[in-house]
């Protein structure tokens, strides 16, 4: 991504040559460097041989249209801003161009100064403050210590020694990473599955009770902690701490 003291670059597909120059025009007005292609083909193109900070696609295009180019650049960038132009309005076109990863959808003919105030909150949005949490590499779960580089959780002071140290895969390492980012509050199901699996839907979701389930039985040697299942939100990460009576309850009573 570009950086705060440099121009940000948009790639701009757009099959009207003439609207196409227009908008191009109005964007380097505000001080964008713009590349501007006439199709889905050369979108492609100009994506490959250069860096970009967002991409402005058309849907309706010759050759290769908006929604096959934008999941083609998401295969090679999962992060990259999308936002669609469009003459068609129905639901279902504008659900599409989500589930794709688009970061908005905007209709023609539309102000553009409307487009500009949609372009710069996009940007402000993706190059907000990263959170620390994310650049976090061990954790520390109840009894258990997680590395997450090395994927290992190890649970500590059990005599069991064959049965301490777990290796896991490179999903339940990310997954678990996730909940302990949000440790007793509730990681967003959307989220966990766009950022891991890079698709929302059925069979990913199904996917990721599965890993759910596998993490559950890890953690499963200390009572105090627990993954609960929050209906139509997600799953929360749960470490009790301990009473008096020795027995686990939960930090929010």
């Amino acid at each position: 991504m570009a950086n705060a003291n440099s121009n940000y670059k948009i790639l701009l597909v757009e099959d009207d040559q003439n609207f196409g120059d227009v908008l191009r025009s109005y964007l380097e007005m505000h001080d964008y460097v713009v590349t501007l292609a006439t199709d889905g083909m050369l979108g492609l193109e100009a994506f490959r041989k250069d860096q970009f900070d967002l991409c402005i696609l058309d849907v309706m295009m010759p050759r290769k249209d908006g929604f096959t180019l934008a999941k083609e650049i998401r295969e090679r960038d999962q992060e990259i801003p999308l936002i669609f132009l469009t003459a068609k309005t129905m639901k279902e076109d504008v659900l599409q161009g989500f589930k794709i990863g688009a970061d908005d959808y905007i209709s023609k003919p539309f102000n553009s100064e409307e487009l500009l105030l949609r372009i710069q909150a996009v940007l402000k949005r993706v190059n907000k403050a990263a959170d620390p949490r994310d650049d976090q590499r061990e954790f520390i779960i109840g009894k258990y210590h997680f590395n997450y580089p090395l994927r290992i959780l190890t649970l500590n002071d059990s005599p069991e020694e064959d049965e301490t140290q777990w290796k896991l895969s490179p999903k339940e390492a990310e997954l678990l990473k996730m909940f302990c980012k949000y440790l007793n509050d509730v990681t967003p199901r959307s989220e966990a599955l766009t950022k891991i699996w890079h698709d929302d839907n059925y069979f990913t979701a199904r996917s990721m009770d599965v890993f759910v389930t596998k993490l559950r039985k890890y953690l499963a040697k200390d009572p105090a902690i627990e993954i609960v299942n929050i209906h139509g939100n997600g799953f929360q990460l749960l470490v009790k701490i301990w009473s008096e009576t020795n027995r686990p309850v939960s930090p929010f009573k």
